[in-house]
């Protein structure tokens, strides 16, 4: 187990007022935690996230540990952190694994094992004790690596130890009731064999699906017929000899457990509403939450941990920062959104240009600011000299795919710059270089120009010759904003002179020409960064053919 004590916060009477008309949403969370403790005082306060580890982490996981940890500082906040917080990493690893995960080796040898608890099939990977020690491994060193506040749990040790025995009794005492809160949720067939209980088969130890053919709850145990050999069985529901089906595992753990919140994805908005009758039932109350939307693949699919088609969290970090993915996971949590490569870039350039607002915010707007919510009230202090979407453009044009080539660039306008000083620039530096040459590289398709363009891209390089070797990003852009107005107006539009603006398509066909790609960044600061003679000599092979011909 992994237990780690939130830091102390530095609070203001500001910042508690502030906080209290916010409505960002993890203070709107926060609140129904506030009303609850009204009704119920404790001393306290018991936030949750689950995790079936049947197949290896993805990112989605890591969203919900990160979320409710936004919502858990939104809350300590709120209340003036006079209240102790705890955040439960709960992994359902006592689950019988069902199907063999498309994404793991050994397939054979997990396939000799189905049925049985996660924790006692054999670790396809070889590196842990068992298939479930090695998934939930996976998370803790994430999450471990990202510095979240948390306890670890594990439900085959909560079961075995002991300290789900006085619920799992009362949900025993109260079969009849949980009974008639599952059966009308399932089909005929279903509810003809149905029991909350799954026994632990002793023989096989695998995790049966069996009817209950008798409930002693004085004595504790349940009798259940072995489908293999006919034979009856009693068993103690005590000590890990039995689970519970999931629904009436959550409300049980709920109860057990004393949760005060919990989210969960959209898709279980029916499991929450089964689970807290059944946490009601049994003498529980459950927690308050609420339900996110879904990630989906680029195909619009829904992310699948054992069909392994949505982004894992090292995908995602081999790409970009913990932060950015912090960020993506803070935005908009009831809209549903697609979580595949392409989201990447977005969110790193995000990342910074919320940072860089932040200090120039009043309180009111920086507490509405996600990075304020990502780095716990107190977001670091960068500045970034070119974005990430620029640093790949500049690999695009240069093709160079070192990290010396893209420093010469960056150090050409910020000669103080260097990877010591700037560790974080460095390391976005490498980061568009991998995403560049892993995504952009093989799609980039260079086009020739028509006639049109031709004379544009003439009338741009004579303007860029006129320049002094220092001309600023606005200079440059004004220089190409006179050139696309002059050669693609566009009269729906109006340029700063009150004449007619530039029509996209010129700076689309300027990506497309010169750099092979449907969009591209602020084409003066680009220019500016890369060079003038570097983009004279761009476009001079693009009049030559030489690109296209790439």
């Amino acid at each position: 187990m992994t237990a780690a004590t939130p830091r102390a916060l530095d609070l203001s009477a500001e910042l508690v007022a502030a906080a209290a008309k916010s409505k960002a949403w993890p203070f709107e969370e926060a609140r129904k935690i506030v009303a609850r403790l009204e009704t119920a005082p404790k001393d306290v306060v018991l936030f949750e996230t689950g995790y079936g580890p049947s197949g290896l982490p993805h990112i989605g996981t890591f969203g919900e540990v990160a979320r409710t940890s936004m919502v858990r500082h939104a809350f300590r906040v709120l209340t003036g952190d006079r209240i102790p917080t705890r955040l439960l990493c709960f992994s359902d690893d006592m689950d019988g694994l069902r199907k063999v995960p498309d994404n793991v080796p050994n397939k054979e040898m997990v396939t000799a094992h189905l049925g049985r608890p996660l924790t006692e099939v054999p670790d396809p990977f070889g590196t842990h004790d068992s298939f479930g020690a090695h998934n939930n491994a996976m998370l803790r060193g994430f999450l471990d690596a990202f510095g979240f506040d948390y306890e670890f749990a594990s439900s085959t040790e909560y079961y075995r130890s002991g300290r789900f025995d006085a619920t799992l009794l009362a949900v025993l005492a109260n079969y009849d009731a949980v009974m008639k809160i599952m059966l009308p949720s399932l089909g005929e067939e279903r509810r003809a064999t149905y029991s909350p209980f799954l026994p632990i088969c002793p023989r096989t130890r695998i995790v049966l699906q069996v009817p209950m053919e008798r409930i002693d709850a004085a004595a504790g145990t349940v009798t259940w017929r072995d489908p293999e050999t006919g034979e009856a069985v009693t068993q103690s529901v005590t000590g890990g000899n039995v689970k519970l089906q999931w629904k009436p595992d959550w409300g049980m753990r709920w109860a057990a457990l004393g949760v005060d919140y919990e989210m969960a994805g959209k898709d279980l908005i029916d499991s929450v509403k089964l689970s807290s009758k059944i946490c009601r039932a049994i003498g529980g109350r459950p927690p308050e939450g609420f339900n996110y939307e879904l990630f989906l693949d680029e195909k619009g699919q829904k992310i699948s941990k054992s069909k392994g088609n949505g982004l894992t969290i090292d995908d995602w970090l081999t790409y970009a920062s913990p932060e950015s993915l912090s960020l993506y996971m803070f935005r908009e949590p009831k809209a549903a959104k697609k979580l595949f490569f392409d989201v990447i870039p977005r969110n790193v350039d995000e990342y910074y240009q919320f940072l860089d607002a932040f200090d120039r915010q009043t309180l009111e707007q920086q507490i509405a600011n996600p990075v304020w919510h990502v780095h716990s009230g107190e977001p670091p202090k960068k500045h970034m000299p070119a974005s990430f979407s620029m640093l790949m453009n500049l690999v695009s044009a240069s093709n160079a795919e070192d990290a010396g080539v893209l420093w010469g660039f960056i150090r050409r306008n910020s000669p103080e710059i260097t990877p010591e000083t700037a560790p974080e620039l460095d390391r976005l530096v490498q980061y568009a270089i991998r995403y560049f040459h892993d995504f952009v590289k093989p799609n980039k398709v260079f086009r020739a120009p028509d006639a049109a363009e031709r004379e544009a891209l003439a009338a741009l390089d004579a303007a860029l010759a006129a320049l002094p070797a220092d001309a600023d990003a606005d200079t440059v852009q004004t220089i190409v904003f006179d050139v696309g107005r002059a050669h693609f107006p566009d009269p729906a539009k109006k340029g700063p002179d009150g004449g007619p603006g530039v029509s996209l398509g010129f700076f689309a066909g300027l990506y497309q020409i010169l750099l092979g790609q449907e969009k591209g960044p602020r084409f003066g600061s680009f220019v500016a960064l890369y060079g003038l003679a570097e983009t004279r000599a761009l476009i001079a092979a693009a009049l030559s053919g030489a690109l296209a011909s790439v």
